[in-house]
């Protein structure tokens, strides 16, 4: 386990030493387990600018088909998107949002899975487990790092 300070507080995660296997916005107590070295590197380079720099960091969840298969889509998305489209783009008809709103609900490895992404119909935010000051802040980052 390590925390590492960010632009928003501190940022906990843990893993099984191959992968992220639970990261979180905030000081945490998690199971202890080795970070993959290039997490942290990772971590550091999304907030120095690097939009991309998460996406080759391996993490591991469990959970069903369906959320294994939500966070795998979620690791795609390059900008917001509406609950309604996430679900279709999990392979759900777009009015299945509760179904996908659940790979967002119950997932635990915050940044490298970037549920943050997800907003509503109407473009607010809707909720985020680690506070919505952190979720409009990354999509904001984001934005200034895309132009």
């Amino acid at each position: 386990m390590i925390t590492i300070d960010t632009p928003i507080g501190p940022f906990t995660m843990t893993g099984n030493g191959f992968a992220v296997t639970e990261a979180r916005f905030g000081e945490a107590i998690l199971a202890d387990g080795d970070v993959p070295p290039e997490a942290v590197k990772a971590i550091e380079s999304y907030f120095d600018g690097d939009f991309a720099a998460l996406d080759s960091v391996p993490v591991q969840q469990n959970g069903t088909e369906f959320l294994r298969h939500c966070w795998d889509v979620l690791r795609t998305l390059r900008e917001p998107v509406s609950y309604t489209e996430f679900a279709r783009l999990t392979g759900k008809p777009p009015t299945a949002v509760r179904a996908a709103a659940q790979g967002c609900a119950r997932n635990q490895v915050a940044l490298f899975v970037p549920c943050h992404r997800v907003l509503r119909s109407d473009g607010t935010l809707g909720g985020y487990r680690w506070g919505l000051h952190i979720k409009e802040y990354l999509l904001q980052h984001e934005r200034e790092i895309l132009g």
